[in-house]
């Protein structure tokens, strides 16, 4: 990867106040990019921010919650009003579910990751794309192993991220020719602290680091192949091996695959 690839590369990132978002803003920002950093916590894009800007990049924080399509559109304008171009556009905004579907209480929670995790990247993406063609820039949604097979729950959370690989899987097709690449990642567990911000049935944050994120990919490891394929316009990026052979044995032996999902589950 050309170190100057991303210098003075105006690059909006959902989801930039802590976790994969956050690293990804401080590793753009020793390229040198452009940034705009959104996420609901104002106090936590502060302090990305400033250290954005001590690392050699430039960077602006735009309060958003991406469930709000008013909100996402004021990004995108913002962003505009700043740097007057659109080079990349980074979907990372989302959260998780630690419940089974039949210990749901009632559908908010599960109408709100839906509207998160899905929603939010198809709302950025539609006030976005326009300025992205002018570019040919970079589109990026990051998904999760989840969204290429099932789970043992059925939380909501694989199925946001199924419907987000979906649509970035064909809008890719619909952009064939305009110069705008389309890059879907899907992680594994990575350690950020995301399984202890996850809600249980009520509503409530875990408070615990599960046992599947406990000796996870790292985030910094993470954010490097993140950032590798972006540079190179990679299609995709399936993260670790055992979730390649998975997709393998899903596709060859789906009754064992799914055997073994509900064993680890459990």
């Amino acid at each position: 990867m050309k170190k100057q690839t991303f210098l003075e590369n105006v690059i909006i990132i959902t989801g930039a106040s802590s976790g994969i978002g956050r690293h990804l803003a401080l590793r753009f920002a020793e390229q040198g990019a452009w940034l705009a950093l959104a996420a609901r916590n104002a106090e936590q894009l502060e302090e990305v921010s400033k250290q954005c800007q001590q690392r050699g990049g430039k960077a602006i924080i735009i309060p958003t919650d991406v469930a709000e399509q008013s909100q996402c559109k004021n990004l995108i304008e913002r962003t505009i009003e700043k740097y007057g171009r659109i080079d990349t556009l980074i979907n990372n905004a989302g959260f998780g579910i630690a419940s089974r579907f039949d210990e749901l209480h009632d559908l908010k929670i599960f109408e709100q990751i839906i509207q998160v995790n899905f929603f939010g990247s198809v709302y950025c993406t539609h006030y976005a794309l326009p300025y992205i063609k002018e570019t040919n820039g970079r589109l990026v949604g990051i998904s999760s192993l989840r969204g290429k097979f099932p789970s043992a729950t059925a939380d909501g959370y694989g199925a946001s991220k199924h419907a987000m690989a979906e649509f970035f899987e064909s809008l890719r097709n619909e952009l064939f020719n305009t110069g705008v690449s389309v890059t879907i990642i899907y992680p594994a567990w990575v350690s950020t602290g995301i399984s202890s911000r996850n809600f249980r049935a009520d509503g409530t944050p875990t408070g615990e680091i599960s046992i599947h994120e406990k000796g996870a990919m790292s985030v910094e490891t993470c954010t490097q192949l993140i950032i590798k394929a972006v540079a190179t316009r990679k299609r995709e990026v399936i993260m670790t091996l055992e979730g390649k052979l998975g997709l393998w044995l899903y596709l060859i032996a789906p009754k064992i695959a799914n055997q073994i999902l509900r064993k680890k589950t459990g």
